[in-house]
């Protein structure tokens, strides 16, 4: 939306040569003031405010108010031009626009370092486990307790981010998991105890959100202006994308060229590090809000059947991610997995340059519709017919999450804001670990892998079932 040019000289009227003349009486001196008081021109105020030179209109520049500050973290503003230049209006691109908002180049690049480690430690701890202990049934075990553990812990320590501030909690957070992945590193080289393993892996759960801090940064930076809201919260559901491409490949390769250990330890360097400088942006955090008696998020209406959404999404993608390692069954899995997530990247980056959103009942109608293509081209055999259909599926999947993300910011009180989209993210683990569960199951025991690309079709009409009964959608938007 374009605003007004800030930068041009005000329209004559009476009220502003009245204040323009105010302004004047403040920058002029004593002596000056007085020796022009006694003798009054009729009218000079407006002639003067009629045709001002360069350096009285400079000189007449009112002195920043808090209006004004809070008019330059306006999300589409026009620079103020240096002394005789012209005024420089700010990219169309609306990602564009995001990044020339003070500080947020700064606090993204800091939160993405922070957040490609969420794609590396799984694939890392379960690497370093295996070839420790050469089981993959523990390697599992302990991943599943590191989430079951995150479920519990996650919108504890949102809470405190909420109550306290981002700075504040998240770097003593992050300092505790990161000793947690250290001490799993270090038991699974020494070859300790397996119960040792879940002791640590219970430890590094108390890992911040870090992709909710962001967001609820563009939400403070943002607010007043849905569309740019709307375009950043794309811009983060496409860097979540994109670190799920990045860190497992990532880890993967260093686990196999350097040492069973090296994928979990960079991981953790990374995180410890991004989460410092993400900490350190404080011109961009949100302040903290005055606490409140509002109890938990999960009281606030539509909320609950709005998780069971996210429940029932999350199961979508845990079910298909297995159900793929399971029909490709070798080294490609990863990169073919890696489709659906470009997929994803690719539809989420469109998806923020659009300028009307879609119901959420709309996009999950096209996520089921979309995640039947695996299913149909699995019974061909061909690897390369499967990897076009994950990336088709892929592409319902960033526009759902989008959508559903920013329904769980209208619906959540801005104080509790980190705490009710933690418990959007608790709901989609759920979901992938139920997800997972059911596929394994089916893999081990049904006729054919194929089948098992039934279940992401259901999962997605389970959550298009739950959206349109329970009207959240609906409640939300009205």
């Amino acid at each position: 939306m374009p605003h007004p040019d800030t930068t041009q000289p005000p329209h004559t009227s009476p009220a502003s040569a009245a204040a323009s003349s105010a302004s004047r009486d403040q920058h002029r001196s004593p002596a000056s003031a007085a020796s022009r008081a006694p003798h009054p021109t009729p009218g000079s105020a407006a002639s003067r405010d009629q045709h001002p030179s360069p350096a009285s209109t400079a000189s007449l520049a009112p002195h920043p108010s808090p209006a004004s500050a809070a008019a330059s973290r306006d999300p589409h503003p026009v620079r103020r031009p240096a002394p005789g230049g012209t005024a420089r209006r700010l990219p169309r691109n609306p990602y564009l626009r995001l990044f020339a908002v003070p500080g947020t180049r700064a606090f993204t690049a800091g939160n993405l370092i922070a957040r490609l480690p969420a794609g590396m430690f799984g694939i890392s701890e379960v690497i370093m486990i295996s070839a420790a202990y050469d089981s993959y049934a523990l390697a599992g075990s302990v991943t599943a307790t590191g989430l079951a553990a995150s479920a519990v812990t996650a919108p504890w320590v949102a809470r405190l981010v909420d109550r306290h501030g981002q700075a504040r909690i998240a770097v003593p957070a992050a300092a505790v998991a990161a000793l947690g992945h250290l001490a799993l590193l270090l038991c699974a080289h020494l070859h300790a105890p397996a119960w040792t393993l879940f002791c640590a892996i219970a430890l590094a759960a108390a890992t911040p959100n870090t992709g909710g801090m962001s967001r609820a940064r563009w939400a403070h930076l943002l607010r007043g202006d849905a569309a740019a809201l709307h375009t950043a919260n794309a811009f983060e559901q496409a860097t979540d994308e994109l670190c799920f491409m990045l860190g497992p490949v990532l880890a993967a390769v260093l686990c196999s060229a350097l040492f069973p250990e090296a994928g979990a330890l960079a991981a953790t360097v990374l995180f410890l590090t991004g989460v410092l400088l993400f900490a350190s942006q404080r011109s961009t955090e949100p302040p903290v809000a005055a606490r409140t008696a509002a109890g938990s998020p999960l009281r606030a209406p539509g909320m609950v059947p709005l998780l069971a959404v996210f429940l029932a999404t999350g199961a979508i993608f845990g079910s298909m991610e297995v159900t793929t390692l399971a029909y490709v069954d070798g080294p490609l899995a990863g990169p073919v997995l890696a489709l659906q997530a470009a997929g994803s990247c690719a539809a989420g980056l469109l998806y923020g340059r659009a300028r009307r959103t879609a119901p959420l009942r709309t996009c999950l109608a096209a996520m089921t519709l979309l995640m039947a293509a695996p299913l149909l081209v699995s019974g061909t055999g061909s690897l390369l017919a499967l990897a076009a259909g994950l990336l088709v599926a892929g592409m319902a999947t960033a526009p759902t999450m989008v959508t559903g993300m920013a329904l769980v910011q209208r619906l959540t009180p801005p104080s509790q804001l980190n705490e009710g989209m933690t418990l959007a993210v608790t709901a989609l683990l759920g979901g992938i670990a139920a997800g997972s569960a059911t596929a394994g199951w089916t893999a081990d025991h049904a006729p054919s892998p194929a089948l098992g690309f039934v279940l992401p079709v259901t999962a997605a009409a389970l959550a298009l079932t739950l959206c349109a009964t329970t009207g959240v959608d609906r409640r939300a938007r009205g």
